[in-house]
């Protein structure tokens, strides 16, 4: 019996791992999320406030209470993810609920104004809000759809093995440079003594390299003779550097995008911090 259960929690564990947070235990979170954002919608057009639905009312500060408590604790996923757990608040779980909550907050934020928005620290909290999930929902899109592409771009290489054999190819090209002219050899030397990773985050994010020595070359040697041996050497390897560097090109391009939201999300996470806190200070203030 002992065994039996010990075998039952294995495959549930091992289920579990293969399980997207976003379908975490049937999609609840996202039921959960879609069952606050009904119960709001339907208490906002159910319930009459006079002279109309505002962010000042009883029911507006009702909603303002949630949303603002869905902010804060939202903002902790950072701080859980240094905490290793499993169970119902693993990391997986935390991780869903912050994607799903984090969109009910479109619905809970949007209510708590009454749709009555002006040029104010209120409107500023929410514009906030409103561009922290948009940067959240890229994030999602990024992380559910390019792992596969990092994948396939890699071909069964680890990044050790696509430098490496970038390596090999230069290898080669130095000892093909060897029989050329002095301007010949200064373009190869050129492509040598270049860096694929020392470019800038603009580069890699948009994958363009107009500067290039690789192509430069390429097209240099493609134009020359080919006639000679020599040539129609190091124009075969140049042809292999720019597809190894193409592949290598790619996956920094695909990090870039993995990684490139965060520049957004966290930042606009901690202004939507303090704008809730003046939002909220100067609620009671003027109370």
């Amino acid at each position: 019996m002992a065994t039996l259960e010990k075998t039952k929690a294995g495959d549930e564990r091992r289920n579990s791992d293969h399980e997207s947070f976003l379908s975490y235990k049937r999609m609840r979170w996202l039921k959960i999320a879609l069952g606050l954002s009904l119960v709001c919608l339907v208490s906002y057009l159910l319930i009459d406030v006079e002279p109309r639905h505002n962010g000042g009312s009883w029911y507006g500060y009702t909603l303002g209470t949630i949303g603002a408590g869905l902010i804060v604790w939202l903002s902790l996923l950072g701080v859980r993810k240094r905490n290793m757990s499993s169970g119902s608040w693993s990391l997986k779980a935390w991780t869903s609920a912050h994607v799903y909550l984090g969109l009910a907050l479109i619905v809970v934020g949007t209510l708590h104004t009454g749709f009555q928005l002006g040029w104010n620290v209120h409107t500023l909290a929410y514009a906030l809000m409103m561009l922290v999930i948009i940067s959240g929902i890229y994030g999602i899109t990024v992380y559910t759809s390019l792992p596969t592409a990092l994948s396939n771009n890699r071909q069964e290489m680890t990044r050790e093995q696509m430098v490496a054999e970038l390596a090999g190819i230069e290898r080669e090209l130095e000892a093909a440079g060897q029989p050329l002219d002095r301007y010949e050899s200064e373009l190869l030397i050129e492509v040598l003594k270049t860096d694929v990773f020392a470019a800038g985050f603009i580069a890699r994010l948009t994958g363009r390299y107009p500067s290039c020595k690789t192509s430069s070359a390429l097209e240099y040697f493609s134009e020359a003779s080919s006639s000679d041996g020599d040539l129609e050497k190091v124009r075969r390897l140049l042809g292999r550097r720019k597809a190894q560097l193409d592949q290598i090109r790619k996956q920094m391009k695909l990090k870039a995008l993995l990684e490139v939201w965060l520049f957004f999300h966290i930042p606009l996470t901690i202004a939507l911090l303090a704008a809730l806190a003046a939002h909220i200070i100067s609620v009671f203030y003027y109370w």
